[in-house]
């Protein structure tokens, strides 16, 4: 018999400490509730204790970088099985205008987010609706007593939950209680009571200050491979579990009606138009068969439609990849920042796809300004969304954040972009303009005919805002865990949720095109490319809308730089899912019109 060592596929491979091993603390930015704008632990103002020879950085990914993760050393020394009680990391004088900033802070409820062996420091919470308890990542700063006072937090009870295997230790939880403690209790060797005096913060006056530690090492039967179990907490499992599975039920129900009865309409319409067209003098023509000579005309702004859709193909492909390598595990929040890193990476070499899918379009649109084509696909909307990272940038410098982009990390990204994004983008433009393009199976007359007039229910309007209504209703459940893991620094792990969903989504976004287009072919209107394209991508406007919700119910006291931040990075990510579910639609319509005029007889 062969002995088979394995761990699961998500982590990085577990540590083992010996007795005597220097456990490394690290401590990232400081994060709020009500804000967004992360300070880095050792932000001046905070004085907080340093290690010797001052803190050294850690090399972080490319997607923590962007997320505003900044790790530094710090002084706490921790070695496995050895508990030391009332630990003086240092006495620090925070001066009166500090004093100010760190009362701030504490209004807004800012918390310390500490890292030991992968794992985030968090407080130990019990769910009221399930009376399970959880880890949630992060501790208070301190708590408001009053208008000018507040009690700040400095000392700290780290549990350190360990599992042993083979006579070595791995690290399975970390567990952190705050207190706040006058200088005079932990001098009496931090010896707490329920009246013990607590170190107060008066808003502008000097404060001398003490930071002191305890450390317990507990033995847990939580084995390393299910050490995160305890992190990825979902608040109302069973109301979860209902809303996804009814989002999806309704949404498969919806399609498959639609497609049924698509399906049937079009084969009796393909029957009789083939029917008339064989009886002797009966080619009288009604339906959407009466404008077969127009349907293929070359839409306005075909530029900017092909744009758009070699975009959205890119983000296509780009959110599919992702997708699966998290379903697949690769994506463990123990590798933070994973996600971002990804997603950006595969991004840029899809680009790519983009203009591929561009090129080909604008040829099959008989398009003549190729080169224009070929540059606008690779730099419009990378390029907008690289100025307004830059402006928001000038705003995070402003406040001294840690979110603000390093110059060598904004360096890279252009790097990125000129260097593999473009010339991808470019090569890909150059194969599908060799292509041939998709040749239309009936011809184009050169007078446009006359369009009927159409009800006002067929506005382009009020046909792309219901039509956008379907595939946000297919997300939006989901939405607001993704917004929750985005804003409120919540962790998000349930991508095989959001897998599925991602694939109801397009299904919806395509049978919500073609219905469109097949009522507007009926209603003899022919300009279906940009109904087409619009009436999946208003579910971008949706999710706008819902962001404003989001903000109203989580972030309404944010202050006018978190409020910036967040708008323009909403509407960013409103734009790209319009430009993906738009080009989705589109596709589906496109090769809807060309199946259906193609099983038709035409003189």
């Amino acid at each position: 018999m062969l002995t088979v060592h394995a761990f699961y596929l998500p982590g990085v491979a577990p540590h083992d400490y010996s007795v005597g091993d220097k456990v490394p603390l690290y401590v990232n930015a400081l994060s709020a509730e009500d804000s967004l704008i992360p300070y880095d632990y050792y932000y001046p103002d905070f004085h907080f204790c340093q290690p010797q020879g001052g803190p050294v950085a850690q090399r972080e990914s490319l997607g923590s970088i962007l997320f505003g993760d900044r790790l530094f050393t710090s002084p706490f020394d921790l070695t496995p099985l050895d508990s030391p009680s009332c630990v003086q990391l240092c006495n620090t004088t925070v001066p009166a205008k500090d004093t100010e900033f760190i009362y701030n802070r504490i209004a807004e409820k800012y918390s310390n987010n500490w890292v030991v062996d992968g794992l985030p420091a968090a407080e130990l919470y019990v769910d009221p609706s399930t009376e399970e308890t959880f880890y949630n990542p992060g501790f208070q700063l301190g708590r408001l007593v009053s208008e000018k006072t507040a009690t700040i937090n400095n000392h700290f009870h780290i549990h350190l939950h360990y599992h042993k295997k083979d006579k070595k230790i791995r690290i399975v939880g970390i567990i952190v209680e705050p207190k706040s403690l006058d200088k005079t209790v932990q001098d009496g060797k931090c010896v707490i009571s329920a009246d013990s005096p607590q170190q107060m913060l008066t808003k502008g006056k000097d404060l001398n200050i003490q930071y002191t530690y305890n450390v317990y090492w507990e033995e847990d039967k939580v084995s390393w491979g299910t050490r995160w179990d305890h992190y990825l907490h979902v608040f109302d499992p069973q109301i979860h579990w209902f809303s996804i599975i009814n989002s999806i039920v309704i949404v498969l129900i919806l399609t498959s009606m639609v497609s049924m009865i698509l399906m049937r309409a079009l084969h009796r319409d393909i029957m009789r138009y083939n029917t008339l067209g064989d009886e002797d003098g009966a080619q009288e023509e009604f339906g959407w068969k009466m404008v077969h000579a127009d349907v293929f005309r070359p839409p306005v702004n075909r530029m900017m439609l092909s744009i758009l859709i070699g975009s959205g193909a890119q983000i296509l492909c780009m959110s599919f990849v992702t997708l699966i390598f998290a379903v697949l595990g690769f994506l463990s929040p123990s590798s933070r920042g994973s996600l971002g890193t990804m997603a950006l990476v595969f991004y840029v070499l899809f680009a790519f796809v983009g203009g591929y899918v561009s090129s080909i379009l604008y040829k099959t649109l008989q398009g003549e300004h190729w080169k224009r084509n070929v540059v606008l696909t690779a730099v419009l909307l990378p390029g907008i969304i690289f100025a307004i990272l830059l402006i928001l940038n000038f705003i995070l410098i402003g406040r001294g954040s840690s979110s603000a982009v390093p110059f060598g990390t904004l360096v890279a990204l252009m790097g990125m972009w000129f260097l593999i994004s473009v010339p991808l983008s470019v090569f890909g433009a150059m194969l599908g303009f060799k292509h041939p393009g998709f040749e239309n199976p009936v011809k184009t007359n050169q007078i446009p005919r006359q369009i009927p007039e159409q009800p006002f229910y067929m506005n382009t309007l009020i046909t792309s805002l219901i039509g956008g209504i379907l595939p946000f209703g297919a997300v939006y459940i989901e939405l607001y865990f993704i917004m929750s893991s985005i804003w409120s620094h919540r962790i998000y792990y349930m991508f095989g949720f959001l897998f599925a969903i991602f694939l109801i989504l397009i299904l919806t976004c395509s049978m919500v095109s073609i219905l469109l287009v097949y009522f507007k072919l009926c209603a003899e209107d022919y300009h279906w490319a940009w109904r087409s394209f619009l009436a999946s991508a208003a579910s971008g406007l949706y999710v706008f809308l819902y962001s404003c919700y989001y903000f109203s119910k989580n972030l309404q006291h944010a202050d006018v730089s978190s409020s910036t931040i967040f708008f323009a990075w909403s509407l960013v990510i409103s734009v790209l899912f319009g430009c993906f579910t738009g080009a989705v639609g589109y596709i589906s319509a496109f090769f809807f019109v060309r199946t259906i005029y193609r099983a038709i007889k035409v003189d």
